[in-house]
């Protein structure tokens, strides 16, 4: 038996051409929007990579400026000191050639002496020493050679005459003053010719002192640091009588009581501060300009053109921080 389909049952068909749908050019729409990314973003590498490098020249221009400090006060002191000595006996053998070499406090125009100016020749035969003895015992007087305390009389005269000399840095003049022994001799040469001196003894602080000076007699005290060197622990004295005639001293204008801190045993020289401050600001923008130069030029090339300039500042950082330790360093 055949099944019929009743017409009003089956749905009629459209035939109007339908519209087509358009997609948009990319593809198939956009779905929900992702949550934004917790991972923070990446500098540049144009900005992070200076950054770096800026913050380890820095810390290698700290560490080269404390190496230079120790190379200046290790070997370029000991150059310095020797090359102050030659120009200052150069200078003195002429000053005694022509009899205008101090005898006293003051200079031929009636001021006191500037501290640095040469006073007398220090000969110490047993240990090998000679050097020019200058006015002044501050640390920065000290740099170039033992130095004539300004309160006491110049060697040779009646009276006690004081000179304090670097135990280490700056040459080291006085580093063999522990060598000394009883009977000694010291030769010093001033504007009053040639003197003669003969060691009693050393002495350390809360040693006895060495007997008061008879009217008309003369006595020479040298002192350094005592001690491990750039380590003292103390300070050395080497007290000497004269033994030859004792030359009469000018009236004298500079006591006890004008005498600075800063030119006593083991003191530092404050005024040091100011010329290192300076000095540290100009090492502190060069560094700056060099680093600038390494993270846009190159290392080899900031070094070589930076290299110099730093190494000036440097040695005169250096320098000016050598004068805050004490004098007999």
């Amino acid at each position: 038996m055949t099944a019929t389909i009743e017409p009003s049952t089956v749905p009629p068909v459209d035939t109007r051409q339908r519209k087509p749908v358009d997609l948009p050019p990319d593809g198939p729409p956009p779905g929900p929007a992702r949550p934004p990314s917790q991972t923070p973003a990446r500098l540049p590498r144009s900005v992070e990579i200076p950054a770096v490098r800026i913050g380890g020249t820095v810390l290698t221009l700290l560490g080269v400026l404390l190496l230079t400090f120790v190379v200046h006060l290790t070997l370029i002191s000991q150059l310095r000191h020797e090359r102050s000595q030659q120009t200052a006996y150069s200078d003195f053998r002429k000053e005694l050639a022509e009899g205008v070499a101090p005898v006293g406090q003051t200079d031929l125009d009636g001021g006191l002496l500037r501290p640095g100016s040469s006073v007398a020749v220090l000969r110490i035969p047993a240990i090998d020493t000679r050097q020019v003895v200058v006015e002044g015992t501050t640390s920065g007087v000290l740099q170039d050679g033992p130095g004539h305390r300004r309160d006491t009389v110049l060697p040779g005269q009646a009276g006690t005459s004081v000179v304090l000399g670097r135990r280490a840095g700056y040459g080291g003049p006085f580093a063999g003053l522990p060598l000394l022994g009883r009977g000694d001799e010291i030769v010093v040469v001033t504007g009053q010719g040639e003197h003669r001196y003969q060691v009693t003894g050393l002495r350390r602080p809360g040693d006895p002192l060495p007997p008061r000076l008879a009217d008309g007699a003369g006595r020479l005290t040298l002192a350094t640091a005592d001690g491990r060197p750039y380590l003292p622990t103390n300070v050395l004295y080497v007290d000497a009588d004269l033994v030859s005639p004792a030359q009469p001293a000018p009236q004298r204008r500079f006591g006890a009581q004008s005498l600075t801190a800063a030119e006593r045993s083991m003191a530092g020289d404050p005024d040091a501060w100011v010329p290192l401050v300076l000095w540290g600001q100009a090492l502190l923008v060069a560094a700056y300009a060099v680093s600038w130069a390494w993270a846009r030029w190159g290392g080899w090339q900031a070094w070589v053109s930076g290299m110099p300039l730093l190494t000036v500042l440097g040695l005169a950082v250096a320098d000016q921080a050598a004068r805050l330790l004490p004098n007999l360093y």
